[in-house]
């Protein structure tokens, strides 16, 4: 199975984090081509065969700020229109794209954008407590991704109040220690194309947490086109 990989950002380690899901992607057969280069990577799907798409950067405009200006010229990122037409497209003929953490802050400039990943952020309105103390539990609703699962605890971020799109069905919600509960990961078709976003993964300590480990394996594959009875044991 092959992963484009799309990375790179701030306030992240993401030369670490991207090493980790490499890692554990690979476990189960999963060859991953890194960029940090966004536009040029997504042009790839154009020439190249690629069963999935990561998304785990942080790259937006970061416009409206003055505490991004430092940051601005390296990674403020507005993708180029052919991009999104080769991302929609990619995923709408089958591809499967998987978002991890910080993939619902990218792209502010693309409203479609939420529509492809499920849910992006609002600014004005999303925000997450400190990093701190989480604990993870399944929802009511069944799918292979959360099949076996039950609650787990990590440290990471709760993202909140994004801006979910209305067809959206939250698979696990994380309660934060201020006691903020937000939907952290959903799964969803996208025309032909498998959709999986997983809110968590802010350093080290969450994507080496053996639980979450073992479920993004099981996105990476459930995006992949695996069936469930294929995803492995949690």
């Amino acid at each position: 199975m092959r992963n484009l990989l799309l990375t790179g950002g701030i306030r992240h380690d993401f030369d670490a984090n991207t090493r980790a899901v490499v890692e554990l992607l690979a476990e189960i057969g999963v060859d991953s081509e890194i960029t940090e280069d966004l536009d040029a990577g997504l042009r790839r799907l154009g020439s190249e065969s690629f069963d999935f798409v990561t998304v785990m950067a942080l790259r937006w405009r970061m416009l409206g700020n003055p505490k991004y200006d430092a940051s601005r010229a390296e990674f403020g990122y507005s993708m180029a229109p052919d991009c999104r037409e080769m991302l929609r497209d990619f995923v709408g003929r089958g591809g499967g794209l998987f978002g991890l953490h910080t993939a619902c802050i990218c792209f502010d400039d693309w409203d479609e954008w939420r529509d492809l990943l499920g849910g992006s952020w609002a600014w004005g309105r999303s925000f997450h407590p400190p990093l701190g103390e989480v604990r993870v539990s399944p929802t009511q609703s069944h799918h292979d991704l959360t099949g076996g699962l039950g609650g787990f605890e990590l440290v990471d971020e709760v993202y909140s109040g994004l801006d979910l799109a209305a067809d959206i069905v939250p698979l696990l919600e994380a309660r934060a220690e201020d006691g903020t509960v937000s939907p952290v990961l959903w799964a969803r078709q996208y025309g032909k194309g498998r959709v999986a976003f997983d809110a968590l993964g802010h350093d080290r300590r969450s994507l080496d947490h053996e639980v979450h480990r073992r479920l993004i394996q099981r996105c990476a594959a459930w995006v992949g086109g695996s069936p469930g009875e294929q995803l492995g044991a949690i």
